[in-house]
């Protein structure tokens, strides 16, 4: 194969590591050249100027995060994607956060490694059609009916993705554990992916991946499964991100209880338009679910996205609505995204005994007991509505496409979301 010029500098201590690498590489086209530590390392970047590097975190003569801040003191357009065989997410956070462009795991995946250097060279991955975006397309393999309906013309829309990689740390509200959230651009069809760090097993925002509903969404995949991703999507879905690799370690970190933050790490990131199309789904008819307990939830035709909650509590929360439109995502993070998760203490006990909310702080809830608030002030008087269309916001993005529609909706919460999309799926043969 004819050399692509791209020079890419393999630095670990094992010399089979460094073949096999080099060998499935040059196959692909690249320039491969290898260092079995840091100083030959080093020497090499000053003398060949690699395109990227790929560093070994465990050597014998020194830590690779180390070695990393000295490559990005070097020459800081240097892609660096980091290996270890004994890595976790925080490492992971902590290598992006110095300019690693990604971190995988031993043993490597090659179709891993493979499509993690294209990234890092913004090249096309090969993605079979098996593997492209199910949200991107209907179960036949056809474009969404959606770009034109007798609620609005034909909006063409862009697909996105971020500028750059970007983390961002924090605390799962129901395993407890510490973790964080590593985002990476895709290129155009590849969806929404969550994965583990190796990303050698991905698990799509589909509602085909919905696992459970109780208290929060969770993806499940072959090998993978993902919690509390609603506030996260929610955002994706705002955003109008169409394709991300999102590695996280179990759970969504729950930040401050909303999406602010979420919103602010995409902010940082910047986001790229891409030049494939996508369309948005378009409501055909009114579609409703009623439960026995007097909660529903319907969607009906709308020339755009909206939501409209009502809540009904006993005090201090009361009657509380609220209706919004979507008009950007600047709407969004001035009105929804600020509205933070709530609970009561008398139901803490229960879900402590189901082994959920083992990371709920003060800091991340509105906590709610004997008919007053007894942590925060709130954000806005009806908070805990906004925060309600927050999760049917982020819900609704599991058809991997953005939606027309007016959403209504009365106590409902995760479950009724997910049925209301599945009638919808059967409805429009989506």
């Amino acid at each position: 194969m004819k050399s692509n010029e791209k020079t890419i500098l393999v630095v670990d201590d094992e010399e089979g590591i460094r073949e096999t690498v080099r060998e499935v590489l040059a196959d692909e086209g690249y320039r491969v050249i290898g260092a079995p530590g840091a100083s030959v390392a080093m020497d090499l970047i000053r003398k060949e100027r690699p395109h990227l590097v790929l560093l070994d975190i465990w050597m014998p003569d020194v830590d690779g995060i180390g070695f990393l801040k000295e490559i990005k003191e070097q020459d800081p357009d240097i892609r660096v994607i980091m290996i270890s065989g004994h890595g976790n997410i925080h490492t992971a956070v902590t290598a992006t956060k110095l300019g690693a462009f990604d971190f995988i795991e031993k043993p490597l995946s090659l179709d891993v490694l493979l499509e993690t250097v294209r990234r890092a060279f913004g090249e096309r991955p090969v993605v079979s059609n098996a593997k492209r975006g199910k949200g991107q397309r209907t179960r036949d393999g056809r474009r969404p009916r959606s770009s034109k309906s007798g609620n609005g013309r034909v909006r063409p829309l862009r697909q996105r993705t971020l500028k750059k990689s970007v983390v961002v740390c924090g605390q799962g509200l129901h395993s407890g554990v510490k973790t964080g959230v590593l985002l990476h651009p895709l290129p155009a069809h590849s969806g929404i992916l969550f994965s583990g760090i190796s990303a050698d097993v991905t698990v799509r925002a589909h509602l085909d991946s919905v696992r459970s509903t109780g208290y929060a969404t969770s993806l499940q995949g072959k090998g993978i499964v993902v919690g509390t991703v609603e506030h996260f999507l929610a955002v994706l879905h705002s955003y109008r991100i169409s394709n991300l690799l999102v590695k996280m370690q179990g759970e969504i970190p729950i930040m401050d209880g909303s999406a602010l933050e979420f919103c602010q790490l995409i902010d940082e990131a910047g986001i790229e338009e891409q030049e494939e199309e996508w369309s948005e789904i378009v409501v055909d008819r009114t579609y409703r679910v009623d439960t026995k307990d007097g909660e529903w939830i319907s969607i009906e035709p709308a020339d755009t996205f909206g939501v409209r909650y009502i809540l009904k509590y006993p005090e201090p929360v009361g009657t509380q609505e609220h209706t919004y439109i979507f008009n950007g995502s600047e709407s969004f993070r001035e009105e929804i995204a600020p509205a933070r998760t709530f609970g009561f203490v008398k139901d803490i006990e229960k879900l402590e005994s189901m082994g959920l909310v083992n990371g709920g702080r003060l800091s991340n809830c509105i906590l709610i007991d004997e008919g007053r608030i007894i942590n925060t002030d709130l954000r806005f008087p009806n908070e805990m509505a906004r925060h309600k269309i927050l999760d049917i916001v982020g819900d609704f993005y599991l058809f991997g496409m953005p939606i027309r529609g007016m959403v209504t909706a009365c106590m409902t919460g995760h479950s009724d979301n997910i049925a209301l999309l599945r009638q919808m799926e059967k409805g429009m043969s989506l």
